[in-house]
C-alpha cells in the first residue's frame, strides 16, 4: 500500500553548517545544473534509475520521476561558517571548481552569505575562526533556531533541512549529559562544554522538527538525547560521515572478496589531503574521530568473528596526512594482502586520485532531498536506509551497521518501493522465471 506522502510544494531550504569546499561545490553544482551547463553526475536522486516489478516488465524510471522529491529549481541554499566569505569567495579559495564554471554562476553564489557560526575552538583547534557567535550553549542554540526561522521566512521556504558539512570535531565519547533529552537540555542551560558545536545545530534543527544529516564522523545525533528528541518531534536523522574516497572503494571491494570467500590478512590505507578538512585532521584528536569512523567498515563487512579462518588475523591500518599542495584532490593508497585456495598469498594495490568534494557534493544533495522526503512521509528517528551514503551508518540500538554498499543500495531502493506501494524486489525471480522458460 502506498504511503501517504505530502507533496513537495513550495521552496526547500537547505541550510548547511560549514560553507567550505564540500558545501560550495554542492551549491555551485546545483546552480550550474539549474542553468543547464552541467550534469548532476554522482547523484542517485537525479541520475539513478530504479527497477520496478518483474524484469520482464521493463520498468526502470529515474528515481526523481518515481518518488516525489523536491525539484532542484525549488531549492534555496544558506548556512553558517566560521569565515565571512560568501559562497563565491569561499568556492574560489577552495579551488575545487574551475573559474569558468564558478563565474557562470557567480551572481547566484554571491548572494549566499554565511551566518555567524556556533563554534568552539576546542573542537577544531587548527581553525582560526573569525565569524562566530558568542554566548552560552543555550544562547547559541536559541540563536541558531532564530537563524533558521528567519531564513525560512525571508526566503519563503515551506520546508527546511540541515546537513552538516563542517569540519571533523575532536574524538570524544557520550557521557551522562548525552543520555537523555532532559539531561541534555539542562547541560545546555549549564553551558556544559561537552556539548559540541555540531550538537547545537542538531538540537536546534530537531527542536523545530527539521531533518538533520551528519556528513562528518562527529558524535552529533548519535546520542540517546537527540535520538529521543527526533522521535518526540517526529523528525528524520541520518549519520555519519560522507562515504567518499578510500572508504567508498573499501565498501565496493571488500564485499566482493567476502562473496568469493577470499581471505584478507592485511589492509593498509594511507591518504594525503590539503583542504580545510585535511588541516583539521592534522590534529591527532580530530584524526581519531575520523579513524574510528573509517576503521569499522572492514570489520563490519568481513565479520572476523564469524569468519576467523579468512579474517581472524586481519590487520587494518589507516593514515591521513595533511599535504597543502594537493588541496581538495585527495590521493589514497591501499595495499591489500589477500590469500586464496590452499592459503596462497596475493596482493591488490589501489591508487585512487579522487576529488573529495566532487564525490561528497552529490551525497550531500541526495541526503538533503531524501531527508525531506522522509519528513513528508512521516518517517522519524534514525533513517538507516540512508546508510548507502555514510561511512559509519547510524543504526537503532543493538543493531550492527551494514556497510556493504550493495546491500545498502538494495535497502534504499526497497524503502522507496515500499513508500510508493510497489513490490519489494529480492532478485529471486523464481516466481516468473520458470514461466518464461516454459513459454519458449
Amino acid at each position: 500500500m502506498k504511503t501517504n506522502i505530502k507533496p513537495a510544494d513550495g521552496k526547500l531550504g537547505i541550510l548547511i553548517p560549514g560553507l567550505g569546499a564540500v558545501a560550495t561545490t554542492l551549491i555551485a553544482g546545483v546552480e550550474a545544473v539549474k542553468k543547464g551547463i552541467s550534469q548532476p553526475i554522482g547523484s542517485l536522486t537525479q541520475m539513478g534509475n530504479i527497477r520496478l516489478g518483474k524484469r520482464t516488465e521493463n520498468r526502470n524510471p529515474k528515481v526523481k520521476d518515481f518518488v516525489p522529491l523536491a525539484n532542484l529549481n525549488d531549492i534555496v541554499f544558506g548556512g553558517w561558517d566560521v569565515y565571512s566569505d560568501n559562497v563565491y569567495e569561499a568556492a574560489t579559495k577552495a579551488k575545487v571548481l574551475e573559474p569558468g564554471l564558478l563565474n557562470a554562476v557567480k551572481s547566484e553564489l554571491e548572494v549566499v552569505v554565511p551566518m555567524k557560526a556556533a563554534f568552539d575552538s576546542n573542537y577544531a583547534k587548527n581553525l582560526t575562526a573569525t565569524h562566530v557567535k558568542t554566548g552560552t550553549r543555550y544562547e547559541l542554540a536559541q540563536e541558531v533556531m532564530n537563524d533558521i526561522k528567519n531564513f525560512k521566512e525571508k526566503n519563503g521556504c515551506s520546508r527546511i533541512v540541515l546537513i552538516w558539512c563542517g569540519s571533523t570535531e575532536i574524538y570524544y565519547e557520550a557521557t551522562d549529559i548525552h543520555s537523555s533529552l532532559a539531561k541534555f537540555e539542562q547541560a545546555l542551560l549549564d553551558d556544559d562544554k561537552r556539548i559540541s558545536p555540531s550538537m547545537i545545530y542538531a538540537y536546534a534543527a530537531l527542536k523545530l522538527g527539521i531533518p538533520f544529516s551528519n556528513g562528518a564522523p562527529n558524535l552529533t545525533v548519535d546520542i540517546p538525547a537527540l535520538i529521543e528528541l527526533a522521535k518526540l518531534t517526529e523528525t528524520p536523522i541520518a549519520g555519519k560521515d560522507f562515504k567518499t574516497g578510500q572508504t567508498l572503494m573499501k565498501t565496493i571491494l571488500a564485499p566482493g572478496l567476502a562473496a568469493r570467500s577470499l581471505g584478507v590478512s592485511g589492509w593498509f590505507s594511507t591518504n594525503i589531503l590539503g583542504n580545510r578538512d585535511g588541516l583539521v585532521l592534522d590534529d591527532p584528536d580530530n584524526f581519531k574521530t575520523k579513524e574510528v569512523s573509517k576503521l569499522g567498515v572492514l570489520e563490519d563487512i568481513l565479520k572476523p568473528e564469524t569468519n576467523p579462518e579468512l579474517y581472524g588475523d586481519l590487520y587494518h591500518k589507516i593514515r591521513i596526512d595533511y599535504y597543502p599542495p594537493h588541496g581538495d584532490n585527495k590521493e589514497s593508497w591501499d595495499n591489500i594482502d589477500i590469500f586464496g585456495w590452499l592459503g596462497y598469498k596475493m596482493q591488490i594495490k589501489i591508487n585512487f586520485l579522487c576529488r573529495d568534494s566532487i564525490l561528497a557534493a552529490p551525497i550531500a544533495l541526495d541526503l538533503a532531498l531524501f531527508s525531506d522526503l522522509a519528513k513528508r512521509a512521516n518517517l522519524s528517528g534514525i533513517q538507516e536506509w540512508l546508510s548507502f551514503y555514510l561511512k559509519s551508518p547510524q543504526t537503532a540500538e543493538g543493531l550492527p551497521p551494514e556497510n556493504d554498499i550493495f546491500k545498502q543500495l538494495i535497502k534504499l531502493q526497497n524503502t522507496l518501493r515500499h513508500l510508493m506501494g510497489e513490490d519489494l524486489i529480492t532478485h529471486l525471480g523464481l516466481d516468473y522465471y520458470q514461466e518464461l522458460v516454459d513459454s519458449l
